[in-house]
């Protein structure tokens, strides 16, 4: 005859006896006792135990942002001049776990002011190579100077000083309109202030 679900059956071979329990924990205690001999004196809690394998990475270390005086920026200056980095800001800018560098870059000049442009430096092509240029947001053609160059919230802000007309002397703009580069989607993305204003 079967038993019913959940009926308790006292089998022959289930029947724990007191004899049996007390050798059992008698035999476990010896085996303990010879392990712990064993053991060195000062072995702590991890040597006692297989030590899981360690990472030969290590944890990732942090990437550097782009250089700023590692490119070749495409401005033309002066015979024996270098451009002068005059600002710089480093995020991730477009969100893809990596910094990347914002530049504000003019030619050298010891007199005047030489137009500005501005630069998003991003990683090597290759492993080893200079940082590169990803996006010019403000080109030097456009006789522009920059101003309050900063980094807000991963985006890009700056004031961008301008010229009504070309007799306004190249020391003096006279128009200001603020600005923030935002990335968006694939690409930066120009946000204008309010109207210029003059300065």
């Amino acid at each position: 005859m079967q038993p019913s679900a959940g009926q308790d059956v006292d089998l022959p071979h289930t029947r724990a006896r007191s004899v049996h329990w007390i050798t059992t924990a008698a035999a476990v205690g010896a085996v303990v006792a010879v392990i712990a001999a064993i053991q060195p004196a000062d072995a702590s809690p991890r040597t006692r135990t297989a030590a899981a394998p360690a990472d030969p990475k290590g944890p990732a270390a942090p990437v550097a942002p782009p250089d700023p005086l590692a490119v070749t920026y495409p401005l033309t200056c002066a015979p024996g001049t270098q451009p002068d980095v005059v600002s710089r800001v480093s995020g991730d800018l477009d969100g893809d776990g990596r910094p990347e560098t914002a530049v504000v870059v003019r030619c050298h000049s010891d007199t005047g002011t030489p137009p500005s442009g501005v630069y998003v430096l991003s990683a090597p092509a290759e492993a080893g190579g200079p940082p590169r240029i990803a996006v010019t947001l403000v080109k030097p053609q456009d006789n522009r100077q920059i101003r309050d160059f900063r980094l807000e919230d991963g985006t890009v802000k700056a004031t961008v000083l301008g010229f009504s007309s070309d007799s306004v002397p190249q020391c003096c703009p006279d128009m200001s309109r603020t600005y923030t580069w935002e990335w968006r989607g694939d690409r930066y993305v120009a946000l204008p202030g309010p109207a210029p204003n003059t300065v």
